[in-house]
């Protein structure tokens, strides 16, 4: 035929002719790969649980099985602590029905209790010591002042009752309702201190129900005893007002000075010994500071 063109169509070499009509042929992924994996995560994190459980009731077997052999009787109690009031042998007997079992057993909590019940003791601490004794540290009371008659009150302003006071006599006699303890402790440790550089001591403290406070001094350097009526409140105040009058007027004539009022606003009262040929009336002083 003229004028038309043959075309050969020329195959690639190693390369297969592609059919029309036909649609390429795409490779299916294997079924395993397809199908989602297991997963043992969940499995993993209970098995921690389960573990720790045997673990424990293991451990706990063990130790039920082994607790006869390791527990033994308590064989010495060492108490610690500087004594001055009580004995170790009244520690020793308030203490002997608790010790009477084994190490693992003693009640520790129920010992210390017992103890701290003992007038003179005011802190008591009970631990054990492998394998086979007790170690107890001892705080005694330390007595500061006499509470009333019958008993005693230590630096925190705690009553405590001994079963003889007769030997504690020659501490200052504190007075007050029972809820002033401590709050009678601190004034007596605040006015102790003002008044010890002038040579004084207080022998005697009382807060009365309405809130008033009396203060008398004990026989020393500084001359006899001396009441102070202190009143109500500003109990600081009132006792520098009363060292400046001391320091400028009454030092000479302290010993027969008997009382000083000081329940003025700006001044003080002066009680004069009877025997001294001063007036026995209280005359008042003002404080010229």
């Amino acid at each position: 035929m003229h004028g038309a063109t043959l075309r050969h169509q020329q195959s690639t070499p190693g390369r297969k002719p592609v059919p029309r009509g036909a649609s390429r042929m795409v490779a299916r992924e294997p079924l395993s790969s397809r199908m989602p994996k297991p997963s043992f995560g969940f499995l993993r994190s209970l098995m921690w649980p389960v573990l720790l459980v045997v673990l424990g009731f293991g451990t706990y077997e063990a130790a039920q099985r082994l607790l006869p052999y390791a527990d033994r009787p308590i064989s010495r109690i060492n108490v610690q602590g500087d004594l001055s009031y009580i004995s170790q042998q009244a520690v020793q007997q308030r203490i002997a029905p608790y010790v009477a079992t084994s190490f693992f057993n003693v009640d520790l909590a129920g010992m210390r209790t017992e103890l701290e019940q003992m007038p003179w003791i005011a802190h008591a601490e009970v631990r054990r010591v492998w394998p086979d004794q007790v170690v107890i540290r001892l705080e005694e009371q330390l007595p500061v002042a006499r509470w009333g008659d019958q008993a005693l009150l230590n630096n925190q302003g705690q009553a405590f009752t001994p079963r003889e006071l007769a030997n504690y006599e020659h501490l200052p006699q504190l007075f007050g309702p029972q809820r002033a303890q401590q709050q009678v402790m601190q004034q007596y440790q605040v006015l102790s201190q003002m008044l010890r550089p002038l040579g004084f001591s207080i022998a005697r403290l009382e807060l009365r129900e309405r809130g008033s406070w009396f203060l008398t001094t004990g026989a020393g350097s500084a001359g006899p005893g001396l009441e102070l009526l202190l009143g109500r409140g500003n109990l600081v105040e009132k006792m520098r007002r009363f060292i400046a009058i001391y320091e400028k007027t009454l030092k000479e004539q302290i010993t027969n000075i008997a009382r000083v009022d000081l329940r003025y606003n700006n001044g003080l009262a002066v009680g004069w010994r009877e025997q001294a040929s001063a007036p026995t009336t209280d005359k008042p002083a003002v404080a010229k500071n």
